[in-house]
């Protein structure tokens, strides 16, 4: 048996293991708890039910797989970010493979909404990432964006395209990258 596992994080970490190795069917408290050496009491002081600490996982593998608290760099161009992102997504499909088109089936009924939201704000992250990196940007021409077209709403764009990517499991930036070097500059 592992050595006991005391800390949330520490329960999430292998949580995550277990996800990666085995599916979504390893998450439950029983199998978390055995793979951290454990009792499932251990489990449910920090998590309440088996759909808190699935949603809690999934949050967390979108952390590790973007990793943007430990980003201490700022982009310098805007296509330098959406090709990070691109290096994120698939380094995470190794990581976690199947997670992208996995993750919204992971859940059902009343937790469907808590792990949606949980998702959304993992997405919100990268979203704002995008948005400093243009932001940042001083080669963007003067004249790409006015009120009609602010750079949020070209952050938007990008950003749907890269989760639509994703969820193809389609991990090539290259039109992505050409399509926005031609209207940023």
């Amino acid at each position: 048996m592992n050595r006991a596992v005391t800390s949330r994080e520490e329960i999430l970490k292998v949580s995550r293991k277990l996800l990666a190795g085995r599916g979504e069917t390893a998450l439950n408290i029983r199998t978390v708890a055995s793979a951290c050496g454990v009792s499932v009491g251990s489990i449910y002081n920090y998590f309440h039910s088996k759909s808190e600490l699935t949603a809690a996982t999934v949050e967390s593998i979108w952390e590790d797989i973007f990793r943007l608290q430990e980003r201490r760099e700022d982009f310098d161009s805007f296509p330098d970010c959406v090709a990070w992102i691109f290096m994120c997504i698939r380094n995470g499909n190794g990581r976690y493979p199947g997670f992208f088109m996995l993750h919204s089936s992971i859940f059902s009924g009343e937790e469907r909404a808590d792990g949606k939201r949980r998702m959304l704000r993992s997405w919100e992250r990268i979203r704002k990432e995008l948005d400093r990196a243009l932001e940042r940007d001083r080669r963007v021409r003067q004249d790409a964006f006015d009120e009609s077209f602010p750079p949020g709403a070209f952050s938007n764009i990008i950003f749907s395209l890269i989760i639509s990517a994703m969820l193809q499991q389609d991990y090539d930036c290259g039109g992505i990258l050409e399509m926005t070097e031609r209207i940023l500059y």
